[in-house]
């Protein structure tokens, strides 16, 4: 019984993180360049988009699944990619749930880097990517905490999967999706592997956060 329910979580646990690690290397490889962007070019309207990218990272998971399924649909702009109830689905979802924090979040850190070594960067002749890769060096830490808390936002949602993915065996079944089954199912014994998982998931991610806050201090 053991030996079967390890069969059955070892691929959920691997999709899970794969799809959350895609979604979240995606909204970095974005949210990263647009938050030093923020911070270095003082936009009309700059305070108005930190408030909307504020906003947005408390949206509900299953508002963020309804955008992407209507637009991966068949009658949506996207549609032709065929993507829906794929794990392509799945990662645009958590991409866009991941973006808003990861760029919010790496705001204060790059704050935090001193007024004189960006007037120096600058006096030096450095370009945007040249500060930009600056900035990232003297913020790496806090950007990072930005990056696993975002992580950490994706891995255990379950509206936007269940919505974009359909939660089909072997091909978008994830842990939170499969605990959501299970307990109508009323299989509780997988459900409570799974949960355990994610608890533990979520215990690394705050000791890495942990570690990290304490390294950039």
């Amino acid at each position: 019984m053991v030996i079967t329910m390890w069969k059955e979580v070892i691929p959920l646990a691997l999709l899970s993180l794969k799809i959350s690690s895609s979604a979240v290397i995606l909204a970095s490889i974005i949210g990263v360049p647009l938050g030093i962007f923020l911070y270095l070019k003082n936009l009309p309207g700059k305070r108005i988009i930190i408030i909307i990218l504020n906003t947005f990272m408390g949206v509900p998971t299953v508002t963020v699944g309804l955008v992407v399924y209507l637009i991966l649909s068949r009658q949506g702009p996207l549609g032709f990619l065929g993507w829906l109830f794929t794990p392509w689905a799945m990662i645009v979802a958590q991409t866009l749930l991941a973006l808003p924090l990861i760029t919010a979040l790496s705001q204060p850190a790059l704050q935090a880097i001193s007024r004189e070594l960006r007037e120096t960067a600058i006096t030096l002749g450095a370009n945007f990517w040249h500060l930009g890769r600056v900035m990232i060096s003297e913020a790496r830490y806090g950007i990072l905490s930005a990056i696993i808390t975002g992580f950490g936002r994706v891995i255990g949602e379950v509206g936007a999967a269940m919505m974009v993915g359909g939660n089909i065996k072997g091909s978008t079944r994830i842990m939170t999706t499969a605990i959501a089954l299970e307990i109508n199912r009323g299989e509780y014994q997988l459900a409570i592997l799974l949960g355990i998982i994610l608890v533990g998931i979520a215990f690394l991610v705050n000791i890495v956060l942990n570690l990290l806050q304490h390294w950039g201090r």
